[in-house]
């Protein structure tokens, strides 16, 4: 090779430097890995649910594609996919928005990504309670904002008090971001909490208030998830909702989310979605019709299903020695403390000294992957997901089991 000839390095953005590849995307990816290697792995990993997306969605789908629909969509995806949105919400949350008022994209992540990319200057800021989705910090970094974590301890049900909420807003707060039903622990915000939140609210005009629903169906409630818009209609005008089809309706690889809230934020989300994506696809809307517009039994027969493996997980994790796990209110995880195997020994004589270690610990040793708290923002925990057939959390938990037993010492 000629020595004379300059190598071009490629020079990554900082705003890519910035951010982390998601916690929970990595963790999946090693297991995925190991079992390629011939690992004997129990996946706890993937929030994804294991039922497969209902036959007549499926069918609707390859209807579409008989019927052609395979062109561009408007960017603000169809007339059918907005009204069937719109009616849903109607019916579930009494909510009333016109079309112009509702964006669709491809998952609610992207609606959240592009929310932020459409709203944030270099200086704003975003209050995230953690424990939190592993991505909020990071799309507010990689859009030049900055998250203002406040920890919201298992003391307070991890959830946000009026009193953590007044004491983070600041001149520079453009958000605050609500995720109820939680990932990674499944809390969900009552009536009441929100309309303490909203009283907050009120004494802060320029604060908008993000809120991640995609949980809100797998509930185990017995009264529908509360949602803050319907509890405090005066945040509407200043409040994205954000939702999709993905754990509801068991259809993530369709990747369709949408939001509804004011003109300005839909104008601004559909403008940058013009850039980037064009629009959904065309397929997975006519298939989001059906689902939305058609009869729903999966929710209810799924949702009876996940409680039972959310129950008997729970009450055998609080079994093991070390773990004590609280019980969802909704979405599909549970977030084990796991403070009572700090400070522990491994049989190997390795000191077990965070949840990382712990949750490297279970996959070395028991071939059971999970996820440290600390990529949630807050330790010593762990999450795992239930959103897999019972046998498979039968033998997770029993290989927990066995771990913590055979840790030595102590506190």
């Amino acid at each position: 090779m000629d020595q004379g000839i300059n190598v071009s390095t490629f020079k990554t953005a900082m705003r890519v430097n910035r951010i982390r590849i998601s916690p929970s995307v990595a963790a999946a990816s090693v297991a995925r890995q190991l079992k390629a290697q011939g690992r004997d792995i129990v996946d706890l990993t993937v929030g994804e649910p294991d039922f497969d997306t209902p036959d007549h969605v499926k069918a609707e789908a390859v209807a579409a594609i008989g019927r052609g629909e395979t062109k561009y969509t408007a960017v603000n995806g169809t007339p059918a996919l907005r009204a069937a949105i719109r009616a849903d919400v109607q019916r579930r949350l009494h909510l009333e928005y016109q079309d112009d008022e509702v964006c669709i994209g491809g998952g609610a992540k992207q609606i959240i990504f592009l929310t932020l990319m459409g709203s944030l200057d270099a200086g704003d800021e975003v209050i995230i309670p953690a424990p939190y989705w592993v991505s909020y910090p990071d799309m507010v970094m990689a859009n030049d904002g900055t998250p203002v974590i406040v920890p919201c301890g298992e003391e307070q049900s991890f959830k946000l008090t009026p009193e953590s909420l007044e004491q983070a807003i600041t001149a520079h707060t453009r958000w605050v971001i609500i995720n109820s039903p939680s990932n990674p622990t499944g809390a969900a915000y009552t009536e009441a909490e929100f309309k303490a939140l909203a009283l907050v609210l009120a004494k802060h005009p320029q604060v908008w208030l993000l809120c991640d629903e995609i949980y809100d169906q797998v509930w185990f409630g017995q009264t529908p998830c509360p949602s803050i818009v319907t509890v405090a209609p005066e945040l509407k005008d200043r409040t994205l909702i954000v939702n999709g089809m993905s754990k509801s309706f068991a259809m993530t690889g369709w990747r369709i989310g949408f939001g509804l809230g004011p003109v300005d934020v839909i104008k601004a989300i559909n403008k940058l979605q013009s850039q980037i994506s064009s629009c959904p696809s065309s397929i997975s809307q006519a298939a989001t019709v059906a689902a939305l517009t058609g009869d729903q039994p999966f929710i209810s027969e799924t949702g009876v299903e996940y409680r039972k493996r959310r129950d008997y997980a729970v009450k055998r994790l609080n079994a093991v020695n070390g773990i004590q796990c609280s019980l969802p209110d909704g979405a599909f995880y549970l977030f084990p403390n796991c403070a009572g195997v700090i400070g522990k020994s491994t049989p190997e004589g390795k000191t077990i000294n965070n949840d990382l270690d712990f949750v490297l610990y279970l996959l070395e040793q028991a071939g059971v992957a999970t996820i440290h708290g600390a990529a949630y923002g807050l330790s010593p925990y762990f999450r795992l997901s239930f959103a897999t057939s019972m046998d498979i959390i039968k033998e997770a938990c029993d290989r927990i089991e066995r771990a913590c037993d055979a840790l030595v010492g102590g506190l």
